[in-house]
């Protein structure tokens, strides 16, 4: 997937941008609303996240534009404001989602790819996995029918590993997206264990089959038969 970063906070950008590309995005940055429609009435993108204070005009001003020449593009809107009014004005205009500074890359990850999960099923709020059905609405999880009881985290899990499937993703990378940037004070990551193998042996029970591949010291990837 390829996405447009429009922020104009140096720090900022070199710390999503590091991140984004670490969770293989392709990635592109204009730092002012003038270089984002250099590159938006050029280039193709799945979705772009908007910064809505940017130095050169107000980024709210640019929603219209980026829907007018590229519909299809989704977009994420970043503000440092709490005004609930203003986060409504850019969904009316044309907004997938919003995030207050300051945030979790781990979750602007995960509206990232919530929006983007949207976008491929074309609206659609059931994801089909072979014999497991996953209702993005009421997180409610089938296996063959049969209603299966997740946790909140495992239920995030589930989801994380299917987005990024066939990706082998560490206990690092796991730890990071259900729990924010501060699991980084963590001793170890060994707690991950535990929470696979209990949403393993859900899906199993329910007659699932294992699409939880292991990587003996690395980490996991979701595989299907």
């Amino acid at each position: 997937m390829k996405l447009l970063l429009i922020e104009d906070n140096k720090n900022l950008v070199e710390d999503i941008s590091d991140y984004l590309k670490e969770q293989n995005y392709i990635l592109e940055v204009a730092n002012s609303a003038e270089q984002a429609r250099e590159k938006f009435l050029l280039y193709e993108y799945d979705l772009a996240v908007l910064d809505l204070g940017l130095p050169d005009e107000n980024g709210m001003l640019l929603i219209n534009e980026i829907k007018r020449h590229q519909p299809d593009m989704a977009i994420l809107i970043l503000t440092a404001t709490h005004s609930l009014e203003h986060k409504i004005e850019g969904l009316n205009l044309g907004a997938d989602d919003y995030l207050t500074k300051p945030f979790h890359k781990a979750e602007l990850n995960a509206r990232i790819r919530s929006i983007l999960r949207r976008k491929i099923s074309q609206g659609n709020n059931v994801l089909q996995i072979n014999e497991i059905q996953i209702d993005i609405n009421t997180r409610q999880v089938n296996v063959n029918d049969k209603i299966v009881n997740l946790t909140r985290k495992e239920y995030d899990l589930l989801l994380y590993l299917i987005d990024n499937e066939t990706r082998l993703l560490t206990k690092e990378n796991i730890a990071e997206y259900l729990w924010g940037d501060h699991i980084d004070h963590a001793d170890n990551f060994d707690f991950i264990y535990n929470h696979i193998k209990n949403l393993r042996r859900k899906l199993l029970k329910a007659g699932g089959h294992d699409y939880i591949e292991s990587v003996y010291g690395v980490g996991y990837k979701f595989k299907r038969s």
